[in-house]
């Protein structure tokens, strides 16, 4: 393994360790607490992206059709998403999130910020330490979009 090659895997462990610690200790900052990141996920890319079918968030999301559907189920008991029939094919199922369920996700979205930014106060770092941290974000949303 060449210099750089090794240079490029030591910085993917690192940041790699720290990522999953970080998402750790933010997934415990949420509205709900019975909520599942799973289904935090799903309302969060129905708030972003909008309407989608069963099947696209199951593709999203990287699970099965029927694990997506219940998921959904569950979401639809407690309030956050309702389902319509698609206009084009009766067959077929939108996914739509609630108010509440816009709500969930803002408020989740603001725990953790609250979260982080507190984490990072304590740290007390400089302002060139706050840059290279937000240069870092957007090279690790670089990677995540590909």
């Amino acid at each position: 393994m060449s210099a750089s090659d090794e240079a490029l895997h030591l910085t993917a462990t690192d940041l790699r360790m720290a990522t999953f610690q970080l998402a750790r200790r933010l997934r415990c900052a949420r509205a709900v607490d019975a909520m599942s990141d799973a289904q935090l996920a799903v309302l969060a890319t129905l708030r972003m992206h909008g309407r989608r079918t069963i099947t696209a968030l199951a593709d999203r999301e990287r699970v099965t059709a029927p694990s997506m559907t219940s998921m959904i189920n569950g979401l639809e008991e407690q309030g956050f998403v309702m389902r319509t029939p698609d206009a084009e094919d009766r067959r077929r199922v939108q996914v739509d999130i609630t108010e509440a369920g816009i709500d969930i996700v803002a408020q989740t979205i603001r725990r953790r910020d609250e979260l982080l930014a507190g984490m990072l106060h304590e740290l007390d770092f400089s302002d060139a330490e706050l840059e290279t941290l937000r240069a870092a974000s957007v090279l690790m949303k670089k990677v995540v979009e590909r």
